[in-house]
């Protein structure tokens, strides 16, 4: 399984010899691509070769590009990687609207549970026992907009009273940037599995080529979240060093089916589960659990 996630912050040379990315800066570094799940080239003076951006691809590596503010803004993805790639189709075409509604129903519960355990683990009782209330609140397709009311009370209660996710400053900095390594991660997998990432469960703009990716993120975004609360000021610049505890999150443990996984693997179980569900005509998902901070150990 691959494990490794790797920054480029220098400019660099980045080439494919002997299935082994190299990495060419004031010295020369090599990784086995089948070890590499995620790429991040956030330095814009970097080059990369068509070959290695195409043995990442076949190898199921997620590619990111970062902006002139050095936020990812484009991401390569896995094509027609799958072995039953139209019956995985098929089947998210076939989907129902009750069935779409009941799986994002399941999806809202356990984002606002995690948002819960965030708050708990921050040492905020209160708060996080009216967001777990609001939680068996939520209906089929979450009619009464749920996740919308749990959102308005967890953002002040975590980041502080009068905190907006509109406003310019170094928290938001810290999500944003966080939640695109994240984006990246489950759009990746859903490529790897034969979906197509722009027909959602709810989300459904037609400008939004990550409409399923925008659904199957949202119980993971707590993860970034405690780590921006207990990391980050409001008023702190997105440093270099920042960036890397953000990307790691992909890397951290968090309890999947009652085991602990690392992020990166309990994304991939989640869209292995809505396949499942998809294919079976259920609504049973492997949803994601909030756990403290801590690197994932692979044994």
């Amino acid at each position: 399984m691959a494990y490794r996630n790797i920054l480029i912050e220098s400019p660099a040379h980045i080439s494919l010899k002997n299935s082994q990315l190299t990495i060419h800066t004031d010295c020369d570094h090599s990784v086995a691509v089948e070890d590499i799940s995620a790429l991040l080239i956030e330095n814009r003076q970097s080059t990369i070769t068509v070959a290695a951006l195409s043995f990442l691809g076949q190898s199921g590596c997620v590619v990111y590009v970062c902006d002139e503010r050095h936020m990812p803004c484009a991401v390569t993805l896995p094509f027609a990687q799958h072995s039953r790639n139209l019956s995985v189709i098929q089947n998210q075409l076939g989907t129902s609207e009750p069935q779409k509604k009941r799986l994002w129903q399941n999806v809202i519960v356990a984002k606002i549970r995690n948002q819960a355990r965030c708050l708990r683990l921050c040492g905020n009782i209160s708060d996080a026992e009216y967001l777990e209330r609001l939680s068996v609140r939520v209906r089929s397709g979450d009619s009464d907009n749920i996740e919308s009311t749990a959102a308005l009370r967890y953002f002040p209660a975590l980041l502080g009273r009068g905190f907006s996710r509109s406003v310019d400053n170094g928290y938001n900095a810290a999500l944003n940037y966080g939640y695109a390594i994240l984006r990246g991660c489950v759009a990746r997998n859903l490529a790897a599995y034969g979906f197509i990432p722009a027909l959602g469960l709810h989300h459904c703009s037609e400008l939004n080529s990550f409409n399923l990716a925008d659904d199957l993120i949202e119980p993971f975004r707590p993860v970034v979240d405690l780590i921006t609360t207990t990391n980050f000021q409001d008023d702190s610049a997105l440093t270099p060093e920042n960036k890397r505890v953000l990307f790691n999150c992909l890397n951290l443990d968090i309890i999947s089916g009652g085991q602990r996984h690392s992020v990166a693997y309990a994304v991939e179980r989640l869209v292995q589960s809505l396949t499942r569900a998809l294919n079976e005509k259920t609504t049973a998902l492997l949803l994601p659990e909030l756990t403290e901070l801590k690197q994932h150990a692979y044994e």
